[in-house]
């Protein structure tokens, strides 16, 4: 069993800068592939960036064409962690953003880290493991 636990969320000003954590614990949790996800107000879920783990995937990086050149992903897998470093923020930013953990050769597998993070529009199937989330406001 993996548990993730994301930090970080706050308000903050348009065009600003914020670094959300996911903290992975549990068995070979290197090995598992971690997204971060976002979800608005009565909007769908939507993948924003993924990053490989050490097994399937391992040294790959996607970031969705919404969020590309502001927001980073990376791991430190000395400490569990994955970090999202977001910069030039937007009110469209608005979100509780989750992180997601996948071994990705689970069945039916999952063949690219950007599958990983367009998961909800292939309705492959669900990822392995959730965290609860934390808010992240854009507002003046």
């Amino acid at each position: 069993q993996v548990q993730l636990v994301e930090s970080g969320g706050d308000l903050v000003q348009p065009g600003g800068s914020l670094r959300l954590s996911c903290v992975a614990s549990g068995r070979a949790v290197n090995l598992y592939a971690i997204g971060w996800f976002r979800q608005a107000p009565g909007k769908l879920r939507e993948g924003v960036s993924c990053i490989g783990g050490t097994g399937n995937g391992a040294g790959t990086t996607y970031h969705s064409d919404s969020v590309k050149g502001r927001f980073t992903v990376s791991r430190d897998n000395a400490k569990n962690t994955v970090y999202l470093q977001m910069k030039s923020l937007k009110p469209e930013d608005t979100a509780i953003y989750y992180c997601a953990a996948d071994r990705l050769f689970v069945y039916p597998p999952i063949t690219s880290v950007q599958d990983m993070c367009n998961i909800d529009l292939s309705g492959h199937r669900d990822l392995e493991h959730w965290g609860q989330g934390t808010p992240v406001t854009v507002s003046s």
